[in-house]
């Protein structure tokens, strides 16, 4: 097994910014040693979520693009180096998500897109990469996603209790950790992918702080029930999403039936919408004894004290609370991966993804230290 020290780059649906993660990975234990957020340029994330919903771009944008985030993830790399004092030689590999900007795991051609150059972060950093984790799952029939469920699996796994782990980015997705039984996970469906779109809408804010401005506004009950009856929340597990189907001009589609509704009131809605879709997945997939959560919108009171309401009986925490921050959970879970494809590791589940069978996971970037045989 290849020990030692990785860097996990994760820059998810949200895009609130390219999470840095540094672990000591062994067989035996994952131990997080320092964290950094990045942050992504305001055009630069202006010019992602232009082709996030299906937009006309030319090639020559798309490759820009490509190559600008991944001389971004190299800086988030080298400031987190430079922060902690250590140098290149000093890391096994960098496991980079890379930024999803397409995903479509049905249809004939199944396909899912992440972009950043590692070929960048190779160069500037002189580290090796693993990146393009998804699209072998893909390959074996699997959805791509979600992945950090078999990492999950690997350090919140309890013998005897009955746990999920709850990850609320962009999109929701849920680990089901049930003792004597597979691994189950699937996306819920939106997490804050369209709160944090409204609001930058209405009010020219990243998202919701502390939930100030949805905390004020009231449930617009016809409206969730219409919103709810979107035929993506009956289907069943595998599945998964993003913002290719959950974004503004879906909530535009459902306000139409409502004209003139309050924007806070909209929120508030969108809040209860998360919170409700998550708490039927957990009620549906038989329940937990305890629900930890990860992620953004473990940091949204309105959102946590929800789930503690409708799921009464489960004790709902942050993973902050199980020695994991919930802000680095994605990063710690790719710089893992990465640990498990160079050891020649399967980094799927197929009870998750719906694979055909596990398998060892992306591409690897070597470094020129590193020699091929």
């Amino acid at each position: 097994m290849k020990s030692g020290r990785y860097i996990g780059v994760m820059s998810g649906t949200s895009l609130d910014g390219v999470d840095v993660v540094l672990a000591a990975i062994d067989s035996q234990r994952v131990a997080q040693q320092a964290s950094y957020c990045h942050p992504i340029p305001s055009a630069l994330r202006q010019a992602i979520l232009a082709i996030c919903q299906g937009q006309r771009l030319t090639l020559s944008q798309l490759g820009q693009l490509d190559t600008r985030l991944g001389r971004l993830f190299a800086e988030a790399v080298q400031a987190l180096l430079q922060r902690e004092g250590l140098d290149k030689d000093d890391i096994v590999a960098i496991g980079c998500h890379g930024q999803t900007v397409w995903h479509e795991p049905q249809g004939e051609a199944p396909n899912t897109l992440q972009i950043g150059d590692n070929n960048q972060i190779v160069v500037a950093t002189g580290i090796t990469v693993v990146g393009d984790f998804r699209r072998r799952d893909m390959a074996l029939g699997g959805q791509g996603a979600p992945l950090v469920p078999a990492f999950h699996q690997a350090i919140l796994m309890h013998p005897v209790e009955r746990r999920m782990v709850l990850n609320i980015g962009g999109i929701a997705n849920l680990s089901l950790l049930i003792p004597g039984k597979p691994v189950g996970g699937y996306d819920t469906g939106p997490g804050n992918i369209l709160l944090d779109a409204w609001i930058g809408r209405h009010k020219g804010q990243r998202y919701d702080r502390d939930s100030a401005w949805g905390s004020r506004g009231t449930v617009i009950y016809p409206l969730l029930q219409q919103m709810l009856a979107d035929p993506w929340f009956s289907l069943l597990a595998p599945k998964s999403t993003g913002r290719e189907y959950f974004n503004l001009d879906w909530v535009e589609r459902q306000l139409r039936y409502f004209p003139g509704l309050a924007p806070q009131d909209v929120q508030a809605t969108l809040v209860e919408l998360t919170a409700t879709t998550i708490a039927e997945q957990v009620m549906l997939s038989g329940g937990c004894e305890r629900l930890l959560v990860c992620g953004g919108g473990s940091r949204n009171p309105q959102l946590m004290a929800r789930l503690i309401s409708l799921l009464s009986g489960t004790e709902v925490n942050t993973t902050d609370q199980a020695g994991i921050s919930g802000d680095d959970m994605e990063g710690l879970a790719f710089a893992w991966l990465a640990w498990r494809t160079l050891s020649g590791e399967p980094g799927n589940l197929p009870s998750v993804t719906g694979a055909r069978e596990a398998s060892v996971l992306g591409a690897i970037y070597p470094a020129n230290t590193l020699r091929c045989r």
